[in-house]
């Protein structure tokens, strides 16, 4: 911290002092007056002496007008304003270094959610899958006794897919019969027929979430004319 030099100085004058001033000294010849106006002189310079000195100039510094003294003064008060803006600056910096290290430790602890997220979310699919791995395995075991057993065995598997997709939150579109939705389904051949827009034929069951597309149908459409 920078303290202004330029202060006003206390004047402190002993009770023996001030006695002093009032005396008058006699002389050899017992003549006074000369003393009275020597000791009236000397209160005026000293009244002087007092004015002159009200601002100490500190050890080193020339002479100064007013002008330099004002400008001086001005200095030391801008570097004391400059030592208070430091002292605000050190803080925001402060601030501002534990906001980012608390950003970082939000940022690592979302990463860390999300992907433990993820993970549960492949497990759960991958849960839900196993027993359609048992059923194809099954079926594949009955074909390869009695041949005219694999189709209905697959038929079981494929229900079982649906029924684990319907789990999972997925819902089949674009089987034969519905209408043509261009927001769900993808045209793939246009064919005439008695009814317009109607999906006559699925190449490829599509599947949405709600409001969300997972995978388009691919269909053949009828139209009339």
């Amino acid at each position: 911290m920078f303290n202004n030099p330029f202060k006003k100085k206390e004047t402190n004058m002993s009770d023996d002092t001030n006695k002093t001033d009032g005396k008058t000294i006699e002389n050899e010849t017992g003549d006074t007056s000369e003393n009275i106006k020597f000791g009236a002189d000397d209160t005026e310079l000293r009244a002087g002496d007092e004015t002159d000195a009200d601002f100490a100039m500190p050890d080193g510094f020339p002479d100064m007008d007013e002008n330099m003294m004002g400008q001086v003064q001005d200095m030391m008060t801008k570097l004391q304003r400059y030592d208070e803006l430091e002292a605000e600056n050190a803080d925001l910096k402060g601030k501002l270094g534990r906001l980012a290290a608390d950003f970082e430790g939000y940022r690592n602890r979302t990463a860390a959610e999300s992907a433990e997220a993820q993970s549960k979310g492949v497990s759960k699919a991958a849960e839900a899958l196993m027993p359609v791995y048992d059923d194809v395995e099954r079926a594949l075991s009955m074909g390869t006794e009695d041949p005219t057993k694999l189709v209905p065995g697959m038929q079981a598997v494929l229900n079982k897919v649906l029924l684990v997709f319907g789990g999972l939150g997925l819902e089949a579109t674009g089987r034969e019969g519905e209408q043509f939705d261009p927001q769900w389904h993808e045209a793939i051949q246009v064919v005439e027929g008695d009814e317009n827009e109607k999906i006559v034929q699925t190449y490829q069951l599509g599947f949405r979430m709600g409001d969300r597309l997972v995978r388009p149908a691919r269909v053949m459409v009828s139209r009339k004319g």
